[in-house]
């Protein structure tokens, strides 16, 4: 299936706890069914668990199409439903950075994207494990942790992207360095011991953090993990880091390593909380994978972020 038109029943689940969720529920789907998507079911959430429960119901319910809306870390729950089957991915991108949708293109206006669902194409995306948790933009240890326990609900409302900013300073302020071990089961590249550590990442998209770029070259379907790792430093020197992360220029910077591979195990001292796209849901020691060609997904048409090859198994 290539093409959005082709679904025959859809679901919509809607994150009402996501910035702009509670408001978007009956937009969307007026929105949808007007311009011809089958909406079958309609499921506004209000907690992760109802979130990961009703997911499960409907892809056990037979959809060919889920709709999904809220943030990042409401998508990488879907994908991790949807990866390795024949459903379709409707993007709603409703919560405060929208990473996944911004790598696809798909708009962040509501109207703008329920027209993506009902008239785009169908794309292939990889999805990333980590100790068998999904990702679809970036698992991290590090600085990035203490940004996701700084970065509180409220905040996120009041202020939206900017929030990040915000707790980024309140974590780099917080934050002590560690040491870490990086293994690569596959032999492409040697073990690296690296001390006073900042942060370690390992991308399976390209955009992160509210519109920073893994690296210049990673994509959402290269079927690779785009890893790096930055040093401790003065802090004049992470400030000309931060300022090249919105090009992904950053992993040219010498307190900065860089490399790609399809698998990876991270070892770190002492062990560490693992961010998968804005949840703390891992701890290392972590072992990091990459599925080809995980989930369908609907993209505009001009989008050149994705192709379609057609479905692969976990």
């Amino acid at each position: 299936m290539k093409a959005a038109r082709e679904a025959r029943s859809a679901a919509v689940v809607i994150n009402a706890g996501s910035r702009r969720g509670a408001a978007s529920t009956e937009l969307a789907v007026d929105a949808m069914r007007r311009a011809g998507v089958p909406v079958r079911s309609v499921h506004p959430v209000k907690s992760g668990t109802e979130l990961f429960q009703t997911l499960r119901r409907v892809v056990a319910d037979g959809h060919d199409l889920v709709v999904v809306g809220g943030g990042d870390g409401t998508m990488t729950s879907a994908a991790g439903l949807l990866a390795g089957t024949d459903i379709m991915l409707g993007v709603l991108p409703l919560g405060t950075a929208n990473d996944f949708a911004r790598t696809l293109e798909i708009p962040g206006g509501l109207t703008e994207a329920c027209a993506v669902i009902a008239d785009g194409k169908v794309v292939d995306v990889d999805l990333g494990w980590a100790n068998g948790e999904p990702f679809l933009n970036v698992a991290s240890v590090g600085l990035s942790v203490g940004v996701t326990e700084a970065l509180s609900p409220r905040l996120k409302r009041r202020i939206g992207s900017l929030a990040y900013g915000i707790a980024t300073m309140q974590a780099y302020a917080r934050h002590k360095p560690f040491r870490a071990r990086l293994e690569f089961p596959e032999g492409d590249h040697e073990p690296m011991e690296l001390e006073d550590v900042l942060q370690v990442a390992v991308g399976n998209g390209r955009h992160y953090g509210g519109g920073n770029i893994v690296s210049p070259m990673a994509g959402i379907d290269d079927h690779t993990l785009d890893i790096y790792a930055i040093l401790a430093a003065p802090l004049r020197e992470h400030v000309k880091i931060a300022r090249l992360l919105k090009d992904g220029s950053f992993i040219e910077h010498d307190r900065v390593y860089h490399l790609a591979t399809r698998r990876v195990r991270l070892v770190t001292e002492p062990p560490l909380s693992v961010n998968l796209d804005g949840e703390i849901a891992a701890v290392t020691p972590a072992d990091f994978s990459v599925q080809r060609n995980a989930v369908h997904v609907i993209v505009p048409q001009s989008s050149n972020s994705a192709s379609f090859e057609g479905p692969s198994r976990h």
